[in-house]
């Protein structure tokens, strides 16, 4: 087993999970240092899995750090199995189709009455119970059940979808979020707990600023496309060789712009007094701004504006991102050594901690990689683990 660090170093999880919402979670927990067992169906039951080929990026991405066991939960034995490898863990990870965990015998009550310390962590599309309950949810019916894609794209030109999954990121992010208070909570009372998300809680919570704009001043939010919805100017404008965003509707801010663009006229126009009334002349205030800065480059603006201290950036695709001098200062790109891969470049985590750092200890391991090894720690010797084998257990 490769040595684990890591400020959760102590804890043991069974990964259940497929697909990105559960193993995002997962990951969150392993990267931390957690012992991490992904629970896999052995190879003559499994498919192409929800994330692409095995050895593909993002497979790869998702389920580093990671141990990997076989087990037929669909087999009595193999459910026997399970209940004897969750006994002594302390977080479960699943985001099955609701009833399925029940149907299979390894739902939160049926473990909790062989270790009642143990933190269940559920992500579902649209919750364990309602009448949405059981549809398969997906990332993208998320973000149009979650209003996200009503206040994307330009306006008029319809519903999009963001670009990232993120109903299905920010629903991980939560459960890891939610298995840690759990645990800090028993560390207290001793006993587990069942924590839920779902991809539409997940994505409501998300949608935070527009979501209280409904709920409070009953205000139903509309597509702004690059424009933020209240604060003016924040946008994209136009500059000699491409786009700027420059955020600057605070009224020092405001100033500053025009002073650095060298637009005296547009501080002084009474129709751009306030940030509410630059809202009112959005479109006015927004070609005046571009052109001054389709004038000057890209870099010249950034620049120029930094000095300045108002807010602004290029829009870097990708390659741009992680070419950015900043960017490589902050680690976000961690290097692990695959045996058949090479080297690989993970995502990073966001948070760095200076004690007890994210450590890339292993690379996502081969379909029932340590299935032998993990089940000679529960007790099973190579007999055993022969005659399983060859009842399709594991």
């Amino acid at each position: 087993m490769p040595s684990r660090k890591g400020p959760l170093s102590r804890f043991k999880v069974l990964d259940l999970t497929r697909a990105r919402a559960g193993p995002t979670a997962a990951r969150m927990l392993a990267d931390w240092g957690a012992e991490t067992i992904k629970v896999e169906q052995p190879e003559y039951l499994s498919e192409v899995p929800l994330g692409g080929a095995r050895e593909g990026f993002d497979f790869q991405n998702l389920h580093r750090n990671k141990r990997s066991v076989t087990i037929n939960l669909k087999e009595p034995k193999g459910v026997e199995i399970f209940l004897k490898m969750a006994k002594n863990a302390d977080v479960i990870i699943e985001n099955y189709r609701p009833n399925v965990k029940y149907k299979l015998g390894i739902d939160y009550d049926a473990v909790r009455s062989i270790n009642p310390k143990i933190v269940y962590g559920s992500i579902s599309g649209f919750g364990q119970t309602g009448p949405y309950s059981e549809r398969a949810g997906l990332d993208q019916i998320a973000q149009g059940l979650g209003g996200l894609m009503s206040v994307t794209g330009m306006p008029g030109d319809g519903p999009v979808r963001v670009g990232i999954p993120i109903a299905d990121l920010t629903a991980g992010l939560n459960l890891a979020y939610g298995i840690l208070l759990a645990l800090l909570e028993r560390e207290v009372s001793g006993e587990g707990q069942w924590v839920k998300t779902s991809l539409l809680e997940a994505q409501i919570m998300m949608m935070d600023l527009q979501a209280a704009r409904y709920i409070i001043d009953n205000e139903v939010p509309a597509q702004e496309g690059n424009n933020h919805p209240t604060n003016t100017p924040t946008g994209v404008f136009k500059t000699k060789d491409g786009l700027i965003n420059i955020q600057a509707s605070a009224d020092h801010l405001f100033k500053r712009m025009c002073d650095t663009l060298g637009a005296p006229e547009i501080y002084k126009n009474q129709n751009y007094k306030t940030n509410s009334s630059r809202t009112l002349n959005r479109q006015s205030i927004n070609d005046e701004i571009d052109a001054y800065t389709i004038k000057k480059p890209t870099d010249f603006w950034v620049r120029a504006f930094a000095k300045a201290g108002v807010p602004c950036g290029p829009i870097h695709n990708m390659q741009q991102v992680f070419d950015d001098p900043q960017v490589q200062t902050l680690s976000m790109s961690p290097e692990i050594q695959h045996p058949r891969l090479g080297l690989l470049k993970m995502v990073g985590q966001a948070t760095k901690l200076t004690r007890t750092p994210q450590v890339m200890h292993s690379p996502t391991p081969d379909l029932g990689q340590h299935t032998e090894e993990i089940l000679l720690e529960l007790g099973i010797n190579s007999d055993e683990f022969e005659i399983l084998k060859g009842q399709g257990v594991i």
